[in-house]
Parts: C-alpha cells; structure tokens; sequence
C-alpha cells in the first residue's frame, strides 16, 4: 500500500464564520471516520493559521529564525490528512470527498518511497 497526503489549501485571506467552522469540522469528521472504518486513515491534522509558525532557516553553518511562514501569501496549509490507499486513484476518491467536506481544495501528494524500507 502507497501513502498520501491529502493537504488542505486555506485561503487565510477570506476567514469564515464559527458556524461555518462547525459545520466543516462535522463533515470532516465523517470522512475520517469514513477513512478509518475503510482501513485507509493513518493521522489527520488541523493547523494554526500561519502567523502562528516559526521558520528555521540554515545559512552557513548556523540557523536563523523567524516569525510568520515560509511564504508570504494568502493561500497557506490549513490541516491535512495521510492515508494508506492501493494507488492514486484511491487517494483521489478519498480527497474528492474530503474537498466537499472542507470546502476547500485538496492536494494529493504521495510519499516518497525509499527502495529497502
């Protein structure tokens, strides 16, 4: 079996209502549960809004760090989801119902995998 990141694009620039909050949290929260009955859920997870990360950058042989995100823009991760699947189109069917949960788009990304691991 191959595992995914189904990665939740958040536009931080258009914020959303508690009630709308709520109301995607309930829908996700019945994909995950659809994905751990299916054996297919490894980990999901939400995340704080970017202003809330500290990058640590190398240079030279030292690090610096920094407050904010990487990028400066309005389109950040939100939260995401790793599941194990057969293939992609699995992985597909899987973010096309977590997009509809979230109301948000879904990147699907597989992880790299190391021959002999």
């Amino acid at each position: 079996m191959k595992q995914y990141l189904l990665a939740v694009q958040l536009d931080e620039s258009a914020p959303e209502s508690d009630e709308e909050t709520r109301r995607q949290m309930a829908a996700t929260g019945k994909v995950t549960d659809e994905m751990k009955a299916a054996g297919s859920w490894v980990f999901v997870g939400g995340l704080l809004p970017s202003h809330a990360s500290t990058v640590v950058r190398p240079s030279g042989g030292t690090t610096t760090m920094t407050d904010g995100p990487f990028a400066e823009t309005k389109e950040q991760l939100g939260g995401f989801w790793v599941i194990q699947v057969d293939d992609l189109d699995q992985a597909l069917a899987w973010a096309d119902k977590c997009a509809l949960a979230c109301g948000r788009p879904i990147e699907v990304r597989p992880f790299n995998i190391v021959p002999g691991e």
